[in-house]
């Protein structure tokens, strides 16, 4: 008897597997890529693969999981969002991303773009300052085991000097103008891509030279603006 009860349950075990494992987006996925993203032009097979690979839905509300891969940003609460597809691809590749890098993420959100840099580079720190997001998306991240991501709640405007310099600093939400402290995080030859202005915000891409920084507009955007500790 204890024999086919064991049998029974394992032939059950399928029947348990949570919606999560059963990944019930895998072709609103790969629809998102082809069509939102390698159709604009996105052709990096790192972002490609990454952004395939990461379970987008599960960084969104459980409520929202069915607007997670279409073409527009989603809300994750207070008055954040999880950014638009190509937009996570578009800053994705334009930081030339290499496999050793280690990457500063400004504003952690839900965690996706952290997750999508962690497929590609070595270290991701990453820093969120409101404290709800902040110790949700943290938890997220170790449950879907990303060992390489490292999370702190704390003012993206001064950076994480602790662990400077960096490769790349990524920046998810619109400065009033390029940070000087951020930009004295970076390696010499580090980029960082940035949107910035208030009214007309417009996305960056700045590399760090011995003699100051370079700045290369790329397109115009529209991202929440950054939080500053007094106004957290």
């Amino acid at each position: 008897m204890t024999d086919i009860l064991t049998s029974l349950l394992t032939l059950c075990v399928p029947c348990l597997v949570s919606a999560e494992e059963k990944d019930l987006y895998a072709a609103d996925r790969i629809r998102m890529v082809e069509q939102q993203i390698i159709r604009r032009g996105i052709a990096d097979q790192k972002v490609i693969e990454a952004m395939k690979k990461i379970k987008r839905h599960l960084f969104v509300p459980e409520d929202a999981q069915a607007f997670a891969y279409k073409d527009h940003p989603v809300s994750i609460g207070y008055g954040q969002t999880i950014s638009q597809p190509y937009i996570v691809a578009y800053m994705t590749e334009a930081a030339r991303l290499k496999e050793g890098d280690r990457v500063l993420e400004i504003g952690t959100g839900s965690g996706y773009q952290a997750a999508v840099l962690a497929e590609i580079v070595k270290e991701v720190y990453t820093l969120e300052i409101l404290k709800p997001l902040a110790d949700s998306v943290g938890a997220r991240l170790r449950r879907l085991g990303y060992g390489n991501i490292f999370t702190r709640l704390g003012d993206g405007y001064l950076g994480w000097e602790e662990h400077a310099p960096f490769d790349v600093i990524l920046v998810t939400a619109a400065a009033d103008d390029i940070p000087e402290g951020l930009v004295a995080q970076l390696k010499v030859g580090g980029r960082m891509v940035i949107p910035a202005g208030s009214s007309q915000q417009k996305l960056y891409l700045i590399t760090k030279t011995e003699e100051g920084f370079d700045h290369k507009e790329l397109l115009p955007v529209r991202f929440v603006l950054m939080v500053h500790e007094a106004e957290r």
